[in-house]
């Protein structure tokens, strides 16, 4: 398993919120890039950038930032958050070099999006967020709550072909209350997917816990930023895993 730290965008600051409260955010650094170096100097093998702005808007709001965190690093980078055209796609993976997006809304609410960038990109490279509420997907930057069953929409995302899922409880997501492996136990059991952890995540203990499970990834934000985590530890605990592209 991979642990993966996490950046999150508002504004061109590295924020954390609680619970995916827009008004409950705390800056962590006006200096994203280098926070990105930190984290890289600390081994991590790959890095997940969220732009909080565009998850909202749809829009490529901290593009420069991203830009910026791109140049000053050499592992691979993660991007989410506001990707809803195959333009955005290309913007992110062909022009500015990220290795991979993740899809969130757009995947939901138009399917057919998902399969275009599938086929041109492949699996590895595009990945699908889902962000759930009371076992039920949310989007926009989770403020609509649908009434799509979590695990009905990751079998159908299994059918189309997607291989790697962002998985977050948003009812986690900034408390350091632990992560929810009931939910992910479920999905190991109903699908074949590579899962990576999201939301909770309180200290290394929970990151091994995620490794024995048998995740593909596990995602660190608020617990390194709070102190809660001494990542750079924890990275060299476990095995040294390449992270496909």
């Amino acid at each position: 398993m991979i642990i993966i730290p996490a950046i999150d965008l508002k504004d061109g600051e590295a924020v954390r919120l609680y619970k995916g409260d827009y008004q409950q955010k705390t800056v962590y650094s006006s200096s994203p890039e280098t926070l990105a170096l930190q984290f890289q100097n600390m081994g991590a093998n790959y890095l997940h950038v969220v732009d909080l702005d565009g998850a909202k808007d749809g829009t490529t709001t901290n593009l420069s930032t991203i830009q910026k965190i791109r140049q000053t690093i050499s592992i691979p980078i993660e991007v989410g958050g506001g990707i809803r055209t195959m333009d955005t796609v290309e913007l992110y993976l062909e022009t500015i070099g990220i290795d991979r997006v993740i899809l969130g809304t757009a995947a939901i609410e138009n399917p057919e999006f998902l399969k275009t960038a599938l086929k041109k990109y492949g699996a590895k490279r595009i990945v699908v967020g889902v962000d759930i509420k009371d076992g039920f997907v949310s989007t926009s930057g989770w403020l609509v709550n649908t009434q799509i069953y979590y695990l009905d929409f990751l079998q159908e995302l299994e059918k189309m072909g997607v291989q790697y899922i962002v998985c977050t409880d948003i009812s986690k997501d900034g408390t350091l209350q632990g992560p929810s492996f009931p939910i992910y136990q479920k999905i190991k059991d109903t699908t074949s997917l590579h899962c990576i952890v999201s939301g909770g995540v309180k200290g290394a203990e929970d990151i091994l816990e995620a490794a024995r499970q048998g995740y593909y990834g596990c995602i660190v934000g608020k617990a390194y930023y709070e102190g809660q985590i001494d990542l750079k530890e924890v990275i060299s605990c476990l095995p040294k895993e390449s992270f496909p592209v």
